[in-house]
């Protein structure tokens, strides 16, 4: 029927469609639905086609970012009470 491609008349005309029937307070809540749904089917699909997104890399990076944020947090700690130190000096 449309050849195999989707042309911006076809786009327009769905969303015309879509907005009837739906309303436009539902449209965002199912536009976010939609994009979260490829998201996700494209990180199995990825995980599957062995691409070495496996889910004990996920929880490694999860890991780091953890340290990552754990480590900055203590230097800005740090920082700040070698300020106060420096502080403190020249007011004596």
């Amino acid at each position: 029927m449309f050849g195999g491609r989707l042309g911006i008349v076809e786009l327009i005309l769905i969303l015309v469609v879509a907005l009837v029937i739906f309303g436009p307070a539902k449209l965002p809540e199912i536009g976010k639905a939609v994009g979260k749904s490829l998201k996700e089917f494209k990180k199995e699909t990825s995980n599957i086609m062995g691409d070495g997104d496996s889910k004990e890399t996920e929880k490694t990076k999860e890991k780091k970012e953890d340290n990552t944020q754990e480590e900055t947090s203590e230097q800005l700690k740090k920082e700040a009470t070698e300020e106060e130190d420096t502080e403190k000096d020249h007011k004596n």
